[in-house]
């Protein structure tokens, strides 16, 4: 079992690393600091499981398992986290675990024999689905907001989250646009803005693109089975859809 340890804290990291040593078949082919590291290292590597920090700057845990979604194998994911264990339990998925910092050595030998079972027993896509599932649970934890600000010239204006049609991002800038204006936003990436927007409405079809569910106009098949979103913008802005994100868009409307 290959394994790649992902955390912001190094001393956090060679705990892990020390107390996965225990087990003869699992072996750490990786470490990451960081949440774009843990993306470039788990490209590389492939690993068959994924220790994932949640709470870490910039890009975190719930973040990266949502760039892990677009890949075709993502592997499982083992969340690492202090949150509360109620909250925890709140949570669980049978495709993905979770432990505890601290870390116990027996909650830790729990989740290497479910890893294994899944490795064995399930092929990826049922994993794939699971993870997703997770990660939009855990989008609905507290912090989302009703409104955004959305800065036009030297103003900042409010606009009702609802309200926005879609978002891209462009090199380091983030474009918010709605039915009466367009302009960007200071959140730094597109997941910190989506991690404050309800998951069930905003879609990541893209990786540089997150739609409102409810302001899609038309639906234009496109190459390989893929599709174009227009939205309802005022210029019917054209949105691709990620191969990975078009499965579930064929579930949800019934295409």
């Amino acid at each position: 079992m290959r394994a790649l340890v992902v955390d912001d804290e190094q001393l956090a990291r060679d705990e892990l690393c020390f107390q996965l040593a225990r087990f003869d078949d699992v072996e750490v082919v990786g470490q990451a600091g960081n949440g774009v590291e843990a993306l470039e290292v788990a490209e590389r590597l492939r690993p068959d499981v994924i220790f994932l920090d949640i709470q870490m700057p910039g890009l975190g845990g719930f973040e990266v398992a949502r760039r892990l979604l677009e890949r075709e194998n993502p592997g499982q994911v083992v969340f690492v986290t202090a949150f509360d264990q109620y909250a925890i339990e709140a949570f669980e998925v049978n495709a993905v675990d979770y432990l505890l910092k601290p870390v116990e050595p027996g909650r830790l030998e729990h989740a290497i024999q479910r890893v294994r079972r899944r490795l064995q027993l399930q092929p990826a896509a049922p994993v794939n689905e699971q993870l997703e599932k997770i990660v939009r649970m855990m989008g609905r934890a507290p912090g989302r907001r009703g409104q955004i600000a959305v800065k036009v010239g030297d103003r900042f204006l409010l606009v009702q989250a609802d309200d926005v049609i879609y978002a891209s991002v462009n090199g380091d800038t983030i474009t918010i646009v709605t039915g009466q204006l367009s302009g960007t936003s200071n959140y730094r990436t597109l997941d910190e803005l989506q991690g404050r927007l309800d998951p069930e409405v905003f879609w990541r079809v893209h990786r540089s693109h997150l739609v409102n569910i409810n302001k899609i106009k038309e639906i234009v098949p496109w190459f390989s089975r893929n599709y174009i979103l227009r939205m309802k913008d005022g210029k019917g802005t054209e949105i691709p859809v990620s191969r990975s994100q078009t499965r579930r868009l064929r579930e949800y409307l019934k295409l």
